[in-house]
């Protein structure tokens, strides 16, 4: 689709992706889908997903980032996760709330769910704000 074709749902959809995913994140999206049987799905994922549903008021962002969360540990989406605990953090989310969140799905979805969910929350954590500091009460200070 070029540029002269993008809906007004498109242009809101990709200005909010962008935002919540990152720039680096939906151009790689685009790019590995452009000429293949799934740049159809990025269009409509970013139309639909994002342009009228991220957009609509009601939910902040924050909020529909917890939701999402829920729902894709639910479906054990763990290639979508990834992006969107990245997004989450982007949205304000904190580390507690996430690994919380995690454990939260787990009561409800099952703990298969919820370990193969916190596998993808660790990395991505570490990766974006480093490991989780030693805090097992042990210390060298007197």
């Amino acid at each position: 689709m070029s540029d002269a074709e993008h809906t007004p749902g498109f242009t809101t959809g990709l200005e909010i992706r962008r935002e919540v995913m990152g720039d680096d994140f939906v151009e790689r999206a685009f790019e590995r889908s452009r000429g293949t049987d799934s740049e159809a799905m990025q269009e409509f994922v970013t139309e639909h997903a994002w342009g009228a549903v991220w957009s609509r008021p009601g939910l902040d962002r924050r909020s529909r980032s917890l939701l999402n969360l829920g729902m894709l540990i639910a479906l054990r989406a763990e290639n979508e996760l990834r992006g969107h605990v990245r997004g989450a953090l982007r949205n304000g989310l904190g580390r507690t709330e996430i690994v919380e969140s995690v454990i939260h799905c787990s009561a409800y979805c099952g703990a298969p769910a919820g370990l193969a969910a916190m596998r993808v929350v660790q990395e991505v954590l570490e990766a974006e704000l480093g490991p989780l500091s030693d805090s097992s009460g042990t210390s060298d200070e007197a």
